[in-house]
């Protein structure tokens, strides 16, 4: 983590909400929640809400439109449902209530994962953006992922001391017209 020209700025945490996406999880197998869960907790930030919902286009839709709505959730976290079978409905539920795509996030996401698991890296639809000043990432729904995202980008760019910049100190900003 690089804290360069950010040595003196203090920790900011945040709300982060958690869904995961799924036709078969519960909250007792729910892996790749708990991993996020635990990681953004570490990390000094708060769970929002976390949930579990069924991989369906307009049930996604309707938790994160709430999500997006409520001004105190700065983050939403979403595992599951961003590959490419019939039933990985997350980027066609979220991607039209985005104002603006992080295209990078997937890009880098990606990258980290051919390192772990080769080729297969690119079946994921991983994605970011942002809707009504707050954040949203997709990853994959396995716990693997999960970790990636978290140790390899999203701990970083939630932290409001990575320098030269992170999303938190990007988060007043995103309603700027």
């Amino acid at each position: 983590m690089s804290r360069q020209g950010c040595a003196d700025k203090p920790f900011r945490p945040i709300r982060i909400a958690v869904l995961t996406v799924s036709d078969s999880r519960t909250r007792e197998n729910d892996t790749s929640g708990d991993t996020l869960q635990e990681r953004l907790e570490s990390a000094g930030h708060e769970l929002a809400e976390r949930m579990i919902v069924k991989d369906d286009i307009f049930q996604l839709r309707a938790v994160v439109s709430r999500w997006i709505a409520d001004e105190s959730v700065d983050c939403v976290l979403i595992t599951g449902g961003t590959g490419i079978t019939g039933r990985d409905n997350t980027p066609e539920a979220i991607r039209p209530l985005l104002v603006r795509d992080i295209p990078g996030f997937g890009e880098l996401f990606r990258h980290y994962s051919l390192e772990e698991i080769g080729t297969s890296t690119v079946q994921s639809r991983a994605f970011a953006g942002t809707a009504n000043a707050t954040l949203i990432f997709a990853l994959p729904g396995s716990t693997g992922a999960c970790r990636t995202a978290w140790d390899r980008i999203l701990g970083d760019q939630l932290d409001s001391r990575t320098g030269p910049c992170n999303f938190i100190s990007l988060i007043p900003r995103l309603n700027e017209s």
